[in-house]
């Protein structure tokens, strides 16, 4: 709820008699600025999906809908405390939504945690992680994201503490820990795992370049090798160009390209992301991509029609060797996208 409506019920509430009415308007305002912030969105999108040689299929959904709360406050001069719950799963497309499909079921982010001028930021609980803020960007840029290239780094967003320090002449850097107990109850019976990341993030006069590692010691894990990521990216004015390269010895490389020019209210976009998988990738679809390449490039036109409401063009051409997408001699995908969002 916006706070012009909290203050319109407080005043409501003023001229019906109640205690609130005694207070002065610089109280009520404190009053208002102390409390949670509440936030969220609606987002709808309509996708064609077609896979030469293979399936096509329409299809209309939420794509993401969430609605949090975050709030903090000062704890002495000069360090703040902080929290923010976020849930998704509202399947805003399908009112006749049932058991774990109805209703805002999953968790998005969650955590508590301190900052401050002099130390930076300390934080425990779901959000995302040191490496994935670093480094990877162009998979998350997109709305849909339906043929995005990802990464190759298994650590997860849960269960996570993390650090960042203040920044030193525009250097900060960071860690993470993820915390899998044996009585976690995802993990086996006496199994325990404490995956980590590092990173280090430079920015200054519109160049950010950015490194990061995985070190993958997840629970259960088939291969903990480390992953390493490198960013660099550079705005000049409208027009912002960025580079990405991440690699895992036994599981993949990602590269990446983008660019992305800004004009009034719109938004264009333009990437190019190939993943290519290593002999020895041994994940679940291992009979279809290792040894091979899988490339993707993206198109999106976006337009904010006010501060608070914008629609969108994502267009994904896939392709890659033969049989990447589960058709023989086949190696062609595309995805067209439109849809809409309103936040507040």
């Amino acid at each position: 709820m916006k706070k012009t409506l909290i203050a319109s019920a407080i005043a409501a509430a003023t001229f019906s008699g109640s205690a609130l009415a005694m207070e002065s308007a610089s109280e009520l305002a404190a009053r208002m600025d102390s409390m949670p912030q509440v936030y969220g969105n609606i987002q709808y999108a309509i996708a064609h999906d077609n896979v030469d040689g293979g399936s096509s299929e329409l299809s209309h959904f939420d794509n993401g809908s969430t609605l949090g709360v975050k709030h903090d406050h000062e704890i002495a001069a000069g360090i703040t405390g902080f929290f923010k719950l976020e849930l998704e799963g509202l399947n805003a497309d399908d009112k006749d939504a049932e058991g774990d499909n109805a209703g805002l079921n999953e968790l998005d982010e969650a955590y508590i945690g301190v900052r401050g001028d002099s130390f930076g930021q300390l934080w425990v609980g779901s959000d995302d992680s040191t490496y994935e803020s670093a480094v990877q960007k162009i998979a998350n840029f997109y709305e849909v994201a339906s043929l995005s290239q990802g990464s190759n780094f298994t650590t997860g967003e849960g269960d996570l503490v993390q650090y960042k320090t203040p920044s030193f002449g525009g250097l900060t850097l960071g860690a993470a820990v993820e915390i899998n107990g044996d009585g976690d109850d995802h993990n086996d019976p006496g199994e325990k795992a404490y995956p980590y990341q590092l990173a280090a993030v430079y920015s200054a006069d519109g160049l950010t370049l950015a490194a990061a590692m995985d070190s993958n010691d997840g629970p259960g894990g088939q291969n903990n090798e480390n992953t390493y990521g490198v960013r660099a990216a550079f705005s000049a004015d409208a027009l912002t160009v960025s580079g990405e390269f991440q690699t895992r010895k036994d599981v993949s490389d990602v590269f990446g390209v983008q660019g992305v020019y800004s004009i009034g209210a719109n938004q264009f976009a333009l990437s190019y992301e190939v993943t290519q998988y290593d002999d020895n990738y041994a994940g679940s679809d291992a009979g279809i991509l290792a040894g091979n390449d899988v490339d993707t490039i993206t198109v999106q036109a976006l337009h904010n029609l006010s501060d608070h409401m914008y629609v969108y063009f994502e267009g994904y051409l896939g392709g890659g060797d033969d049989g990447v997408y589960g058709v023989a001699n086949e190696s062609e995908r595309s995805v067209a996208s439109v849809g809409g969002v309103y936040y507040f």
